[in-house]
């Protein structure tokens, strides 16, 4: 089937075409092999063993056609990639050869669509504007991830825009995909905007995805959908090929079921190595981490979860001290919207202004206002677009009003905040809580603002600060988060801690409908 071909055909309709193209021995494989949950270390284990890497892509359709595409229906893959089979099928040759280039080789990952793939899918941001926006060039991270022998499944639905579009919007909705269902029940939020790709991940649809974040969006979405997310370091990835808000805050980033896999896919698409540094360096006991006290806001039932998690750290044996979080954390809001508003503007007219009239007609923001408001019935049917209509009224980058949020949020944020926290307390790590449990999806109201969260990851966001999430147990059969920020290109160490947590807690719960 040609690229073209693709446009416009449904996920059952590209799941039945790969499943087509599959040969008894990968089907025999496949249906004696299940997937779920099984982490990285495993799959590479099996793929030495009875299991091929075309096996496990059909494996893995399998369960997307099961449970994402019918079912119970969560819409967390957008669209599968039909040359994910002819790749694993090169993958296993080189297998069998004796090549293996590293610990993804084989493996499949599925990739938020709001980054560049050359596969025969386009790049839509959920918006009906980008349907036609098929790329012949890798984003630089997606590059690396093949080099490293991964295996780009699919792509993951998403919040509309990366959820720069409308106050009001239901995390994991776009025109293209629909509604993401949260994985530990698909009549919930799953968070935004990396929403797909979150859930995808909980439910093993995947062995990992890939995310992005501006502020919250690895980071909130991995902790109502039980997971490890990392969000790197501002710079260690390259943001190039990745449709973007603002380049002072976006970056993507691994979302796994683990720690270790999460270090697996991070040491392949950092620019520099740093990370990997993470694997190699023995467990330390002089780790010092600074917890804070929960919020009024948050939940008692995840205030309990988060006490017994301090708890846990305790148990791991670094040193625990008690941080405080500066008030300018929580009044650097509007600052930061004022900046993300030039910033899109800016970025976006660039982005879609370097895209061929083949790949879209949308050339700049004020022409994708007016494409939703001539298909206003598919674009604008749930919620508005009120955040695109002020970023338009936004001036140049040189502007004093932007100039001046840029400058208060380096003060009030990194120089008065995290910079200070870290160096007055000596701490490798800050703990927070993060969000949780999810609110319903509500496409009349839009998403709740209320989950009880600290305002640390958003500080780390801003800042270009690394920063994870952790889970720490349900909350009425729902997943609640812990935030753990550690200072600029320190991810080696914050993951060192991440794991040595995950081995001491073990507090990640499947969702149910792992095994159905």
């Amino acid at each position: 089937m040609r690229r073209r071909d693709f446009l416009g055909a449904s996920l059952p309709t590209l799941l039945a075409l790969n499943h087509e193209r599959t040969n008894a021995d990968e089907r025999a494989r496949a249906a004696d092999f299940d997937p779920t949950e099984l982490d990285i270390a495993t799959l590479q284990e099996q793929l030495g063993g009875n299991l091929n890497s075309a096996a496990l892509v059909t494996a893995y359709f399998a369960r997307i056609a099961r449970l994402d595409a019918s079912g119970p229906c969560f819409r967390s893959v957008i669209a599968v990639n039909p040359e994910a089979l002819e790749h694993a099928r090169m993958l296993d040759a080189e297998r069998r050869s004796g090549k293996i280039r590293g610990p993804l080789h084989g493996i499949p990952i599925l990739v938020k669509d709001n980054i560049a793939t050359r596969d025969p899918l386009p790049t839509t941001a959920g918006s009906l504007a980008l349907a036609n926006a098929f790329h012949r060039v890798d984003a630089p991270l997606v590059a690396r991830l093949r080099a490293a022998g991964a295996i780009v499944l699919g792509k993951t639905n998403l919040s509309e825009w990366a959820n720069f579009r409308s106050t009001l919007s239901s995390s994991g909705w776009s025109a293209v995909g629909g509604q993401t269902g949260n994985p530990y029940d698909p009549a919930r939020n799953p968070s935004g905007s990396s929403s797909g790709s979150a859930t995808a991940a909980a439910l093993s649809f995947c062995a990992v995805s890939i995310g992005t974040e501006t502020d919250g969006s690895i980071l909130s979405p991995s902790a109502l959908c039980g997971l490890v997310g990392l969000k790197p370091t501002l710079g260690a990835v390259s943001g190039a090929g990745i449709v973007p808000i603002s380049p002072r805050q976006d970056v993507a980033g691994p979302m796994a079921r683990t720690v270790a896999d999460a270090l697996a896919v991070a040491s392949m698409i950092y620019e520099q190595p740093r990370v990997a540094a993470a694997a190699s360096v023995a467990p330390s006991n002089e780790f010092r981490i600074g917890i804070c006290a929960p919020p009024d806001s948050i939940r008692k039932e995840a205030k309990s979860l988060y006490l017994a998690a301090i708890d846990v750290w305790r148990r791991t044996g670094v040193e625990v001290v008690d941080a405080v979080l500066p008030r300018g954390f929580r009044d650097a809001g509007n600052a930061e919207f004022t900046a993300l508003l030039y910033e899109f503007k800016a970025a976006i007219d660039n982005y879609l202004g370097d895209l061929s009239a083949e790949q879209t007609s949308v050339r700049s923001l004020a022409e994708l206002v007016e494409f939703n408001r001539r298909n206003a019935e598919r674009e604008l049917a749930l919620f508005g677009q009120e955040i695109f209509e002020m970023a338009l009224d936004k001036g140049p980058l040189t502007d004093k009003t932007y100039l001046d949020a840029i400058a208060e949020l380096r003060e009030r944020v990194d120089v008065l905040g995290l910079e200070t926290l870290f160096r007055e307390l000596g701490v490798d790590v800050l703990v927070a809580p993060g969000n949780g449990p999810a609110a319903l999806i509500d496409p009349v109201l839009g998403d709740r603002r209320d989950g009880g969260g600290s305002s640390l990851g958003s500080a780390a966001a801003i800042a270009g600060y690394p920063s994870l999430t952790l889970p720490i147990g349900l909350v009425k059969g729902l997943p609640v988060g812990m935030t753990l920020v550690a200072p600029r290109h320190a991810e080696d160490r914050l993951l060192r801690i991440a794991a040595r947590f995950e081995r001491e807690g073990q507090l990640r719960v499947p969702p149910r409908y792992a095994r159905s």
